[in-house]
C-alpha cells in the first residue's frame, strides 16, 4: 500500500464494473477513502467487503442533477468533501450504418456516454468550487472519440461529445485549482470483450489495471500541471 491518496476522498462511478473495480482497488491501495457508486447495490457491497480502505456505497441516477446533488450531500455528511472523481461509466453499441440504425441507439449512446459526464462531473465540480477543493476529475473516454468508425456513428459521436466536455471543463476549472483530464483506452481486456471477439489477440489489449494506473496518475499530485489531457492507453491494439 502506498500513501499517495491518504486523506483524499475518491468518488468512483461504475465502481462494480470490470474497470470500476480495478480503479477502486488502485485508489484504495493508495490510501484513499472511497465512495463507490453504481446501480447494483448488492455488487457494490460485495466490492466494498473486499477493500481494506474506509468506504461507503451509494446508488444514484448519474444523469439526474437532483440525484447527484443528493449523492454529494451524503458524501459531505460523511467525509466533508470530494477530492477525486473517477468517472468510469459508459456503454457501447454498434453494428449497422446510420441509415439502418434506429434513433433509440443514438439516444442510448448519449444517455450512457454524455449526459452522466455532463451532469455528474459538472455537479462534482460545483461542489469542489464551493468547498475550495483543489480536486481532480478524471473521465474514462475512448479512442473512438478521435474519429468516426464504420457502423458505429452513434457511439463515436457520443465519445467525441464526452471528450469536448472534458476539454471545456479543463479550461473552465484550471484557474480554480481543479484538474480535469481524460483517459482514452483502446479495447479493454474484459470477459465481455473476450466473449464478443473470441478470435482476437487478447495480448494486444489493455488491461483494467493499465487504465486504473493511468487514472491514478491523473488523480495524483504528480499530474497537477495537466489540464485537458486525453491520455492514450492503447497497448498494441
Amino acid at each position: 500500500m502506498t500513501s499517495e491518496f491518504v486523506s483524499k476522498v475518491a468518488l468512483v462511478t461504475g465502481a462494480s464494473g470490470n474497470l470500476g473495480q480495478a480503479v477502486s482497488r488502485r485508489l484504495a491501495a493508495g490510501g484513499a477513502r472511497l465512495v463507490l457508486v453504481d446501480r447494483a447495490a448488492d455488487r457494490l457491497e460485495a466490492l466494498a467487503a473486499t477493500l481494506s480502505s474506509d468506504n461507503m456505497t451509494a446508488t444514484a441516477d448519474l444523469a439526474d442533477a437532483a440525484a447527484v446533488d443528493g449523492l454529494i450531500a451524503q458524501v459531505e455528511a460523511r467525509y466533508g468533501q470530494i477530492d477525486i472523481l473517477a468517472h468510469t461509466v459508459g456503454g457501447f453499441t454498434m453494428g449497422t450504418p446510420v441509415h439502418e440504425t434506429p434513433d433509440d441507439v443514438w439516444d442510448k449512446m448519449f444517455a450512457l456516454n454524455v449526459r452522466p459526464i455532463y451532469t455528474t462531473c459538472g455537479r462534482v465540480a460545483q461542489h469542489m468550487i464551493e468547498r475550495a477543493v483543489p480536486g481532480k476529475i478524471v473521465m474514462v473516454l475512448a479512442r473512438a472519440a478521435l474519429e468516426g468508425s464504420k457502423n458505429a456513428a452513434a457511439y463515436t459521436a457520443s465519445k467525441a461529445a464526452a471528450q469536448r466536455i472534458m476539454q471545456s471543463m479543463a479550461l473552465e476549472l484550471r484557474d480554480r485549482g481543479i484538474n480535469v483530464n481524460g483517459v482514452l483506452p483502446s479495447i479493454i481486456d474484459t470477459p465481455p470483450n473476450r466473449e464478443s471477439m473470441p478470435n482476437a489477440d487478447f495480448s494486444k489489449w489493455v488491461t483494467t489495471d493499465d487504465i486504473a494506473n493511468a487514472i491514478a496518475f491523473l488523480a495524483s499530485d504528480e499530474a497537477r500541471s495537466l489540464h485537458g489531457v486525453s491520455l492514450e492507453v492503447y497497448g498494441r491494439a
